[in-house]
Formats: C-alpha cells, sequence, structure tokens
C-alpha cells in the first residue's frame, strides 16, 4: 500500500511538473518565434558580451535566435503532449544547464542589460533570470528520473504527426513575422500608443538623467561631443549612443530624441506636437538597408510633399552612409539622427515606414508593405484606410494564431482516437493498456 501511494505521488509530481514546463517552454518560444529580429538583436548582444563582435554575420544570428526558439516551442509541445519522453527529457536538461551557466556568467558580468528570455514581453535582471532557471531545474530533473510516470495524451503511431507540424508552424510563424512585421508588438512604439504620453513623468518623480553622446570625426581623429557643445559643420557624424547617469522614474519611451542632421537642432517636440500626419522611414544602418523597394519610399515621400505632411528618414547612420544612401537612391527627404537601439526598438525593419498623427502611432509597415499609390487617397489620408489607425486586439491576433496551431492538432487527436477505438474492438481480450502498446523509448 505504501508503495503504491509512493508510486501515485511521483506520477502526480512529474506530471505536475511536466504541465509546468510545458507553459514555460511554450510561451518563451512563442514570444520568440512572432519577434525573430529581436531574438538576433538579443544574438548580438550575446556576442558583443563574448568579445565578438562582428565575426558572425547577422543572418547565422537570426538563424541561431530562430533555431532556439523553434526548440523551445517544440519542446514545450512536446511535454504538454506526454511525447519523446527520453530526446525531450534530455534536451530539457542540457538547455536549461547551459542556460543556468549562461545566465550565471552575465549576472555576475552584467555585460547585457537582460537576457531576452521572454522577448519583449516580461524582462527579467540577470539575478532574477538566473533563480527563475535554478527554480525551474527542479521540475526538469524530476522528469528526467521519472520520465517513464509521464502519461501521453497521444498513441504512439501518431506522435511524429504532433511533433512534425509543431516544426513546421514554428518555421513558418517566425518566417511570416520576419518577412513581414512581428503579429504581436510588445515595445512601447506600439500601434495606438502615443509617443509624447509614453514619454511623460508623473508630477513630483524623481527623474532619470540620460546624456546622449555623439561621436565626431574630424582630419582623422574621432571625439565625443554632446548637444551642449555639438560641433560646427566642418566635423562629421559617426554614431551616437545614449548613457543613463542617474536612475528616476522611467517612462516606457525614454530615448527618442530627433536630431536634424543638416543643422543638429532638436526638432522633437516640433514633431510630435504637430497635429498631422508624419511619416518616419526607419532604417538604423542605411550601409545594410534594403533599397529594393526604393520607389514606393519615394513615391510616398512625394505624396507626403504634395499633401503637406511631414516626411523624415530616422537613422543611426554615419555621414558617408547617408550621402551614399542619397546618391544611391535620389533621396530628398530631411534625415534626423537617432539612437540605434531607440530605432531597433521602434520597427523590426531596416528599413521600415511608420506613420504618426499628433504623436500617435497609426501603423507600421515592412518595406515589402509599404502602401503603394492605389492605397493612398489621392484627396489625403484622412479619405484612406492608410491614415486610421490600424486597431487589432493582441487577443484576437493570438486567438487567430493558435487556431492555425490547435486546430489541425485536433483532427490529429480525433484521428488517432478513432484508431485507438478501432484498435480496442479489435483486440478486447487484449490486457495490454493502449498506449503501452509499444515501447515509446524505441521511437526516439
Amino acid at each position: 500500500m505504501e508503495n503504491n501511494n509512493l508510486y501515485i505521488a511521483k506520477r502526480v509530481a512529474t506530471n505536475i511538473a511536466r504541465f509546468i514546463l510545458a507553459g514555460v517552454f511554450v510561451f518563451s518560444g512563442f514570444v520568440k518565434l512572432v519577434d525573430p529580429i529581436g531574438s538576433m538583436y538579443k544574438m548580438q548582444d550575446y556576442f558583443i558580451a563574448f568579445g565578438l563582435n562582428g565575426v558572425v554575420p547577422n543572418f547565422i544570428l537570426l538563424l541561431i535566435g530562430c533555431f532556439f526558439a523553434i526548440l523551445e516551442f517544440t519542446i514545450g509541445t512536446c511535454f504538454f503532449f506526454g511525447i519523446r519522453r527520453k530526446l525531450t527529457t534530455w534536451t530539457s536538461l542540457l538547455l536549461m544547464l547551459f542556460m543556468t551557466g549562461l545566465t550565471l556568467f552575465l549576472a555576475i558580468t552584467e555585460s547585457v542589460s537582460d537576457c531576452g528570455c521572454f522577448g519583449e514581453v516580461i524582462t527579467l535582471t540577470n539575478w532574477q533570470t538566473f533563480w527563475k532557471n535554478v527554480i525551474l531545474l527542479v521540475p526538469v530533473f524530476i522528469l528526467f528520473y521519472w520520465k517513464a510516470l509521464i502519461i501521453p495524451f497521444i498513441s504512439p503511431k501518431s506522435q511524429w504527426l504532433v511533433s512534425l507540424y509543431t516544426v513546421l508552424y514554428s518555421i513558418v510563424l517566425a518566417v511570416y513575422c520576419l518577412v513581414h512585421l512581428p503579429i504581436l508588438d510588445f515595445r512601447p512604439y506600439k500601434i495606438g500608443k502615443n509617443i509624447l504620453k509614453e514619454m511623460t513623468i508623473p508630477e513630483g518623480a524623481e527623474l532619470p538623467v540620460y546624456e546622449t553622446y555623439f561621436i565626431m570625426e574630424k582630419d582623422g581623429k574621432r571625439q565625443e561631443f554632446t548637444l551642449d557643445n555639438y560641433p560646427d559643420s566642418t566635423w562629421t557624424y559617426v554614431d551616437a549612443r545614449t548613457v543613463l547617469m542617474k536612475k528616476g522614474f522611467e517612462p516606457s519611451i525614454h530615448d527618442f530624441t530627433l536630431l536634424q542632421y543638416e543643422t543638429g537642432e532638436d526638432i522633437t517636440e516640433r514633431v510630435l506636437q504637430d497635429e498631422g500626419y508624419n511619416f518616419f522611414l526607419i532604417a538604423n544602418r542605411l550601409g545594410e538597408a534594403d533599397d529594393s523597394n526604393i520607389d514606393l519610399i519615394n513615391e510616398v515621400y512625394d505624396y507626403a510633399v504634395e499633401h503637406g505632411y511631414g516626411f523624415y528618414c530616422l537613422t543611426s547612420s554615419s555621414e558617408d552612409d547617408i550621402l551614399l544612401w542619397q546618391d544611391r537612391t535620389g533621396a530628398e527627404y530631411p534625415f534626423c539622427l537617432v539612437d540605434d537601439i531607440t530605432l531597433k526598438t521602434m520597427i523590426r525593419s531596416n528599413p521600415g515606414l511608420m506613420l504618426i498623427k499628433d504623436a500617435t502611432i497609426l501603423n507600421k509597415w515592412n518595406d515589402d508593405d509599404i502602401p503603394t499609390e492605389y492605397e493612398l487617397n489621392p484627396r489625403g489620408l484622412e479619405f484612406s484606410a492608410v491614415g486610421q489607425i490600424k486597431s487589432l486586439s493582441d487577443g484576437r491576433v493570438i486567438g487567430y494564431t493558435m487556431l492555425w496551431y490547435i486546430l489541425p492538432l485536433l483532427l490529429v487527436l480525433g484521428g488517432d482516437f478513432l484508431w485507438v477505438q478501432h484498435i480496442k474492438r479489435k483486440s478486447p481480450k487484449n490486457p495490454k493498456p493502449v498506449d503501452e502498446m509499444e515501447d515509446l523509448e524505441k521511437l526516439i
């Protein structure tokens, strides 16, 4: 009796641990899959932390980020369905041991701001991430030692369909969000957000102190300047960085500054207080920007000029890159210098287009989705769907996205159930449980 109670306790603990890890891995993988460029940026941070900046090409970092996202989502799904037990428990154990060691190193060195384990949805400090991983090691070890007690939800004959479809779904989702823009946006520059309001600090709150440093070059010599001592036009702009000098209340948007490239004038307040439409062409690095749709971009600029709308190219590129872009594309629009991280946060495309009105973000487009002349109403944006706020709740997006994943799996589960019932009818005297008719470990 005592051994039976112990067996039941182990089985209950194992399956509780299995659902905990399923939830964590599915959530962590999903939020990375919908933002593959964000995963690439985080990989860049890691490689910079290890002194490998520029060693690995960006497309390789993108593949690495997507691989880990797909891996996490698939592990979580396998835990939920109770399939691929040996492979899943081994993989999760090795992954968690590696991530725990990595986050301990990051917590000690503070070489990156956060690990990005939950994308942009939940931001944890490095120490919080480390202790989270330590806690998760408990259910990982439980499942590793008692994997045989995991209750499968599907027969061995259908397990390959679940795992294969999960991998294919993950790849399609990541590619879609890469080709277009993330279907879910958890950043402060989300459609519908008002930039001015997101920059507002409550009355009486202690203010953080930031300083923006501009790296300028003259006669082969580089030097850093601030807005207070910004040099004359004989100096060439190279780069900019924003540094937190003193902590305080930090609004969700705290580093948005538009500095005119030609004059060095700060036009942030003027643009954000404009009640009309303003287009932002966002290209953090013009030297790496895709110019295949430059004709569409120029058409939007001409449309903006014709109707009196603002149009600004926001970049953190050097003067040489700006001049090269102008020469290559015939760009006549004004350029504004903005912090590189801010631009990466604003839109996951290089270049990308953002439309604001009265400081409210109405829409964002990947460069492949920039509106054409047929979508831009000749009477003005007021009469066009382009000029209206693009509204689709996160709940509906998640619902539609998960339906594409869940409905096919329900068909697999239904077919599997019918198959199991068919086997039961054919072998009514077989005492062997249906879910143990084949050794699951042989299928791994």
